[in-house]
Order: C-alpha cells, then structure tokens, then sequence
C-alpha cells in the first residue's frame, strides 16, 4: 500500500520535471557582453590558429610522402 502512495500521475511527474528545470535555471549566471565578446574572439583566433597547424603539418606530411611514394 506504501507503493501506491508513491506512484505519481503523469502530470505530476512532468510538473516535478519543469520545477527542477526552473530551479537550475536560476542557478545559470550568464557572461557579461564584454566577456562574452572576449571570449568569442579567443576561441575564433584559436581554432584558426589550430586550422593553420593541422594544414601545415598536412602540407609537409604530403610534400615528403612524395619522395617517398
């Protein structure tokens, strides 16, 4: 009998799902603009500079695989 006053009905449970969503959600601190900014334009300059990197390896890889093939 203990087990049917646990059971929930469908609405509540998606009720208990949508309390927790709110309760995190006010826990999330957003960047400011400028940070956000900031950070957007680190991450752009560092996949590019990666990019670079890998295209150049593969440059050189290709280049003395030449010789070799």
């Amino acid at each position: 009998m203990a087990d049917d006053a646990k059971k929930l009905s469908l609405f509540e449970k998606i009720g208990n799902f949508f309390d927790g969503v709110k309760a995190e959600y006010s826990k999330i601190i957003f960047p400011a603009k400028e940070t956000l900014r900031k950070q957007t334009i680190a991450v752009i300059i560092v996949s590019v500079l990666i990019g670079a990197v890998i295209f150049a390896l593969d440059f050189i890889m290709r280049y003395l695989l030449g010789f070799v093939l």
